[in-house]
């Protein structure tokens, strides 16, 4: 009974002991690896909000360059719909879905005028230079000259045709195991060269290219992390939506997914400068542990050329 007893008093001692220890292991596993800096980082860069802004965005410029250079092409019978269903991985009656929203009129091609096609490119360059802002502001850098607004127009051609490009893939090969193989190499390729030269160009060439790689890596790995939720919820969830609500419901999905699409595209360049400033470069002396968009306008980024 004495030793039960004491078995029993010493157990709470025990499991307090066994808490404490791994409390400790684990702050110091957060502090060690710096990942307060990448949740701070995300938090004052208003992640959730840039997100649903770059969805804004999206969906008002970049939805309407696509569908003209989907009439413009032979390339797919939907064209932009196809794409969507493509990005987002759906199969089935969520496809026909989207495919319904999105399948443009054959003519819309010869009905588009040139003030109209202008008028887009505004927009698209706009688009480009919130996304610049956006690479900025987690990078610490100042804003680019006005004159540079060149880039913007080029990155923005070069982001329509890799959309293009991987999809017009993805729709061509999709038979055999060999032919999703190369699919998928072949996309993955493709957005590791547009994540991480697209930034180096987009910037001026203000950040390396080593500061540029682990961005672009974490990127195109959470774009597919991504394209697997979508098919596991939104695919669902357009099915159901789409028979309560109709084409409106359709559309707020595709909507979560472009805010998912700008979390990625940020979120990725976020983990990026933090990957940097703690393993690529030299350690910061006291005081100066610098985080994912922490620095002041003005002050150099880690691996700055300029």
């Amino acid at each position: 009974m004495t030793n039960g007893r004491t078995q029993r008093q010493l157990s709470p001692a025990h499991y307090r002991t066994v808490y404490q220890a791994a409390r400790r292991g684990s702050e110091r596993l957060w502090h060690d690896l710096r990942l307060r800096d990448l949740h701070r980082g995300g938090k004052e860069f208003e992640l959730m909000s840039r997100a649903m802004g770059f969805a804004a965005l999206a969906m008002l410029t970049v939805f309407p360059l696509l569908v003209v250079v989907a009439a413009a092409s032979a390339a797919t019978h939907h064209g932009l719909a196809v794409w969507v269903v493509y990005g987002m991985g759906l199969t089935g009656s969520s496809a026909r879905a989207v495919v319904q929203l999105f399948s443009a009129p054959a003519r819309v091609l010869g009905t588009t005028s040139f003030f109209s096609l202008a008028l887009l490119g505004v927009f698209g360059v706009t688009f480009a230079g919130s996304v610049q802002a956006g690479f900025e502001r987690i990078w610490g850098l100042p804003a680019g000259p006005w004159n540079k607004i060149w880039r913007q127009a080029v990155w923005m051609a070069a982001f329509i045709g890799y959309i293009y490009a991987a999809a017009t893939v993805g729709a061509a090969t999709r038979h055999s195991p060999a032919e999703t193989v190369i699919r998928a190499a072949v996309a993955i390729v493709l957005g590791l060269v547009f994540f991480w030269l697209g930034l180096r160009f987009l910037l001026g060439g203000r950040v390396s290219y080593l500061a540029a790689m682990p961005g672009a890596v974490v990127t195109v790995a959470f774009l597919a992390g991504l394209r697997v939720f979508s098919a596991l919820v939104f695919q669902p969830l357009i099915v159901s939506n789409a028979v309560t609500y109709g084409a409106l419901g359709t559309v707020l999905i595709v909507q979560s997914w472009l805010i998912g699409v700008g979390w990625v595209v940020y979120g990725g360049q976020l983990f990026g400068r933090w990957f940097h400033d703690a393993w690529l470069q030299a350690p910061a002396g006291p005081g100066q542990s610098q985080r994912p968009g922490a620095s002041g306008p003005g002050k150099p980024a880690p691996g700055d050329l300029s």
